[in-house]
């Protein structure tokens, strides 16, 4: 079985170098974090009403963001990165990974531009070049294996494109389903890679873990993905969705995503909001899985120590508070919602800003 991704490198030289354009956890690594901790800190200004203008135009370009902005660069950083371990052939580098990048930061630019057109266009562009800079060394390793990922970020470019045909009035299918659609495709990629990284992390981290992967509980724990993404897709009965949750819940068990999944099963059944649900996933599963993910593999990356020093504590704690303030506490208190936003961007914010100026030096020099 193919190796996840090679965290060994070698050792580091004596002489510092510009090394950011080296590869893709680098660049995007930093731009996701610096996203994320600036978008949500606006994006709550705006919600509360102390913002004295608009940021964005709305919660689902508050989600486009997040999802197709935030989420999107961290698993082009990871997959660039580990589709060149997968393949054993290069992935982009130089002006090729800066080219990448400059298309991701003109994509967040132009959402805040009267170019709708240019921006769908850009938008859309970007994970399309994503799945062709990955499937070009896969193919040529005829690494068949992972050629799903490929597909996966196919999808996240239908996704955008759902939402900016329906902002421009093109197409009538709601752009809520493209961020519906999105958002299923990155349940399916964190169980993927839940199941696959984190067995060896734990491993490597805690002597005498033995943690392992049972072949039939990941078929199975995937198979209740993927159905659950097509029923949510085809809009069945309520009932079916929340039952379909609940046994998927139970199928990742020994896994991940247990609040999500019980989340979403309330919210099939009316019992919470759909924001609470979507937040579990976002705020909650999404956003712990990537700070953990990004902090393990720059470290390993680039020949350091795999140690969580203060400052990794600081953010894995600050993310996951924020995830549990913004989930909770509006869930038990609907009145509080809008103290509930701005504490959770808060802390959500400050751990990705500690991210950025601990791993600045980490990540652009070698």
């Amino acid at each position: 079985m193919a190796t996840l991704i090679q965290i060994q490198n070698p050792p580091r030289r004596g002489k510092a170098r510009f090394a950011l354009w080296d590869l893709g956890f680098r660049p995007f690594y930093l731009l996701a974090s610096s996203f994320a901790s600036l978008s949500i800190f606006v994006w709550a200004l705006q919600f509360s009403g102390l913002l004295p203008f608009s940021y964005l135009q709305g919660p689902m370009w508050h989600a486009h963001e997040m999802l197709f902005g935030f989420t999107l660069a961290v698993l082009t950083g990871f997959l660039l990165t580990a589709g060149q371990n997968w393949s054993g052939q290069p992935t982009p580098k130089g002006t090729y990974l800066a080219t990448l990048a400059a298309l991701w930061v003109a994509g967040r630019i132009l959402v805040l531009s009267p170019w709708a057109w240019l921006a769908a266009a850009v938008n859309v562009a970007f994970p399309l070049a994503v799945a062709l800079a990955l499937a070009v060394p896969l193919y040529r390793a005829r690494n068949r294996r992972n050629y799903f990922f490929v597909a996966l970020l196919l999808l996240m470019a239908l996704a955008q494109l759902v939402v900016h045909l329906n902002a421009l009035g093109a197409l009538r299918v709601p752009g809520w389903a493209g961020i519906a659609l999105g958002l299923d495709v990155m349940l399916l990629v964190l169980s993927v890679m839940g199941g696959r990284v984190i067995p060896m992390f734990t491993n490597n981290a805690i002597p005498g873990a033995q943690a392992v992967r049972h072949p039939w509980v990941e078929k199975l724990a995937l198979g209740l993905v993927l159905l659950l993404i097509a029923s949510d897709a085809l809009h069945v009965a309520s009932a079916w969705l929340a039952l379909l949750a609940v046994f998927t819940m139970l199928a990742h068990l020994t896994r991940l995503w247990l609040l999500h999944l019980a989340f979403r099963a309330m919210a099939a059944m009316g019992w919470v909001s759909l924001s609470v649900a979507n937040h579990a996933l976002t705020a909650g599963a999404i956003g712990g899985m990537v700070i953990g993910m990004m902090t393990r593999t720059a470290l390993g990356h680039t020949g350091r120590k795999l140690l969580a020093g203060k400052t990794e504590v600081a953010c894995y704690a600050l993310v996951a508070a924020a995830a549990v303030i913004r989930v909770f506490v509006p869930l038990l208190n609907p009145s509080l919602l809008t103290y509930a936003v701005l504490l959770s961007a808060a802390m959500w914010s400050l751990g990705f800003a500690l991210y950025t100026l601990r791993y600045w030096s980490i990540l652009s020099r070698e």
